[in-house]
């Protein structure tokens, strides 16, 4: 069994949010092949309670705090010209020192980099096989919050796009070969990024639809009555911190004159103080951190997913399909998910037709959306499918990924 190095710039386990999710699976498809020795980053400190059901499982755990507080201030006071401030946001001296005398000590011959924030700690490592997963272009993510904010953030954010841009250019350069999370993500990638083609392809998240089905009994969790209109997602990224307050401000008021009132509730951790002021809104409620979300995505009328910044894949809405709720989401939220719409979920691009295709929800004009959500997602989302295709990476003829009409490019080879 050959020896690989994991980086991610989180711990990537329990796979309870976002970027974890896929950390998670992936991480554990590799240990199927390989001895795995995992380097990570804590920024919540609940984390810490996780370390030892992971280390478990490595062949070795490297995990080093990370203070999102410190590390901002770090990050500006290290300011250059054309250097993004992730690398330096992202940067730890005691994993870096972890990193070298791991790949030393071990003489691994395999690496695989969960975020392009990772790259630097392994820039230099040319004599192992490299794979660069960036799930994401974070590149266009910053410029997107460009453009929705005011001065001066809207300089800083459009700043870091341009520089990151960059940056993830000398890094799919570098490596060997780099994923993305879906073929549109992938597709942006490459019209951004040209010469990146024939060293990029994409592999698609899954959902663990036996742990995310509504064949589960699960208690009421809402104490009130009438309709419940739900979101789920870690409640301190900005995205989701735009979705649900556009949500709540935008398209409520347009659906309080049902009888009665239908309530918005918005499930996940570390609400910001932005998030926990929409619960003075009449019908929106701030539940915080929760045990499961399950409960709430099971008993929920409708689940809503009003992202206007989105990249890849969101987890949030293939899990609530698996739950075989029914889905409204924008566009953006809907941006790589092989689902068709008004058959397996509903889509709406503005404030005034998500509230229609909610009312149409609740007033039961599409009773099988949330059946034909569940089958989508067993036929297309299976993790042990969408995953396949990292098996083939590390050989020298690698064939056709399953997911889309991308080949794999033979390790090495520039072009």
């Amino acid at each position: 069994m050959g020896k690989l190095l994991f980086l991610s710039h989180r711990i990537p386990y329990p796979p309870d949010k976002g970027d974890k999710i896929r950390a998670w699976h992936i991480l554990r498809h590799l240990m199927q092949s390989y001895e795995v020795f995992v380097g990570c980053l804590v920024d919540d400190p609940a984390d810490w309670a996780h370390v030892p059901a992971l280390r478990a499982r490595c062949a070795d755990l490297g995990c080093f705090p990370l203070n999102p507080r410190w590390q901002k201030l770090r990050a500006l006071s290290r300011l250059r010209p054309g250097k993004p401030l992730t690398l330096d946001y992202f940067h730890s001296p005691r994993l870096r020192r972890w990193v070298l005398d791991t790949i030393e000590r071990e003489r691994i011959d395999r690496i695989f980099v969960f975020c392009s924030a990772m790259v630097p700690y392994v820039i230099d490592a040319a004599g192992a096989h490299r794979v660069l997963d960036f799930i994401d272009a974070d590149s266009s993510k910053w410029s997107e919050y460009a453009e929705r904010s005011r001065w001066p953030m809207n300089w800083v954010w459009a700043r870091e796009g341009r520089t990151l841009l960059r940056f993830e250019r000398l890094a799919a350069r570098s490596f060997d070969h780099s994923l993305f999370v879906s073929e549109d993500e992938l597709l942006h990638f490459r019209s951004l990024v040209p010469e990146s083609v024939g060293r990029t392809s994409f592999i698609s998240n899954g959902v663990d639809f036996r742990h995310f089905s509504p064949s589960h009994p699960f208690d009421d969790p809402f104490p009130t009555g009438g309709a419940r209109i739900v979101f789920t997602g870690a409640m301190d990224y900005r995205p989701n911190i735009d979705a649900v307050s556009w949500f709540a401000r935008e398209v409520m008021p347009a659906l309080r004159d049902r009888g009665p009132p239908p309530g918005f509730w918005i499930v996940g951790a570390n609400p910001a103080e932005e998030v926990r002021r929409l619960a003075a809104l009449p019908g929106v409620h701030v539940t915080g951190r929760v045990p499961d979300t399950r409960p709430y995505l099971a008993h929920a009328d409708v689940v809503v997913a009003p992202l206007r910044i989105a990249r890849g894949i969101q987890n949030k809405v293939l899990e609530a399909m698996a739950m075989g709720r029914p889905v409204v989401a924008t566009p953006q939220a809907f941006q790589g998910i092989r689902a068709e719409p008004g058959h397996d979920l509903l889509i709406a691009d503005d404030a005034a037709s998500l509230a229609r295709r909610v009312t149409e929800v609740l007033d039961g004009l599409h009773p099988m959306l949330g059946r034909r959500a569940r089958s989508m997602v067993e036929t297309r989302y299976d993790w042990s499918t969408t995953l396949a295709p990292l098996d083939t990476i590390w050989q020298p003829e690698p064939p056709a990924v399953h997911s889309g009409p991308v080949r794999l490019p033979q390790p090495g080879v520039l072009t």
